[in-house]
């Protein structure tokens, strides 16, 4: 049994937020019901295409895992017929389409409350239905730029875009985690509710503990490159090769003496313990450049993954850097089954990162995303009643595809 089996969400959402929503719903086993456009169908089908044409892009293959789709005009009457059917059958609806889209499509929270008072609505907007920047557009670096995630991140002299999708995908986790919390008092109460998730407050909410600074100085945080902030030593450090990311990432916790002395040991400078410049956690803080320089003379002569090996292995917080390449080759990630190999229509075998989550009574199968379309037919006959005859004269009037 899946944890959602029997969760049926109708899926308006597009691009990243809203599909990286409903694609952990389906992981977890909801039927993600997806509604594209005839033709294109989502935008994401289209972004980051490649050298090869192909129709389906990397991009949307990423964030739509174990969905159906199905392409429905939405600006026919008929076609909007069948898309409140299938709202009135849904026990999620989600959406994240620009300002006025659902109310031209006569599917506003209120309207699909009325014709199904259990569904739980779920909207992304970049700023909030209200507010003075309810109607301003957003995108990820919008997002990271309003919410404080780029003046943290980056050196002194500039902030920087951060490489991980938090105002995009983390608004995406935001939003499940609030259906989820919908569904559970619909089991009490017996009725549906709207849930609103703004991509500024989503990357303000994976960003607040950086607020412990300016709360306690008054001061904006610092951006500090790859070092800490909160007292503890840390640095990236190169290692043994030539490419960019041959380097680890060390973190000394200063309240872990041991840590320290383990490292003295291991790169053979016991003099390190005795030294005044580094021998308590402030006074390494305050010489950060020399103790970076005494574990670089060291690290620079072994490869990024021996020198995690040896340093995890006396109990050092260390990471080597993988490059993407690096990340879907990676024999942990592998074996866990968190990268695997499937097979597409269209672009053949191919890697495919999975879900993080593990449920030891409801586990995760994998399957690929859905091509255009695939699954009108099927979806239209199994859930809504629809015969053969009905779905060949809807594809002849290109109400459906």
């Amino acid at each position: 049994m899946k944890a959602l089996e029997g969760i049926r969400v109708i899926d308006f959402t597009h691009d990243q937020a809203g599909p990286a929503c409903t694609q952990m719903l389906a992981w977890l086993g909801a039927d993600v019901i997806k509604i594209e456009r005839p033709g294109v169908g989502d935008r994401a089908r289209g972004l980051y295409p490649g050298p090869t044409p192909n129709p389906e892009s990397y991009f949307f293959l990423l964030l739509n895992n174990n969905k159906r789709s199905t392409v429905i005009d939405l600006k026919s009457e008929e076609g909007m017929a069948i898309a409140r059917k299938m709202v009135e059958k849904a026990d999620v609806v989600t959406e994240n389409l620009g300002p006025g889209a659902m109310d031209r499509l006569g599917l506003t929270w209120e309207n699909v409350h009325q014709l199904n008072p259990r569904a739980v609505y779920a909207s992304v907007k970049g700023f909030g239905s209200y507010g003075p920047y309810a109607d301003y557009k957003c995108f990820e670096m919008v997002a990271q730029a309003m919410s404080g995630v780029m003046s943290v991140t980056g050196y002194p002299d500039t902030p920087m875009v951060t490489g991980a999708n938090v105002g995009d995908s983390g608004t995406g986790m935001h939003l499940a985690i609030a259906i989820l919390g919908a569904l559970m008092q619909r089991e009490r109460t017996g009725k549906g509710q709207r849930v609103e998730v703004a991509m500024q407050e989503a990357a303000l909410n994976l960003t607040r503990t950086k607020y412990a600074y300016t709360l306690t100085t008054g001061q904006p945080h610092p951006r500090t490159g790859n070092r800490s902030a909160s007292g503890n030593f840390t640095d990236l450090y190169r290692c043994a090769g030539d490419k960019p990311t041959d380097c680890v990432y060390l973190f000394l916790a200063s309240d872990n003496p041991e840590a320290f002395k383990a490292l003295a040991k291991i790169t053979g400078r016991p003099d390190l313990l005795t030294d005044a410049r580094f021998n308590t956690p402030q006074a390494r803080i305050h010489h950060y450049d020399e103790m970076g320089e005494a574990i670089t003379a060291w690290t620079r002569q072994h490869d990024k993954r021996s020198v995690m090996q040896t340093l995890s292995a006396a109990g050092i917080a260390c990471g080597m850097v993988l490059d993407t390449t690096e990340v879907l080759a990676d024999p942990h990630l592998r074996e866990r089954g968190t990268v695997f190999d499937i097979d597409h229509p269209t672009r053949g075998r191919m890697s495919m990162i999975g879900c993080p989550l593990r449920l030891s009574d409801s586990p995760v199968e994998n399957r690929r995303a859905p091509m255009l379309g695939e699954h009108t037919g099927e979806v239209l006959q199994e859930l809504f009643g629809y015969t053969a005859e009905d779905i060949a004269r809807l594809r002849r009037d290109k109400v459906i595809r």
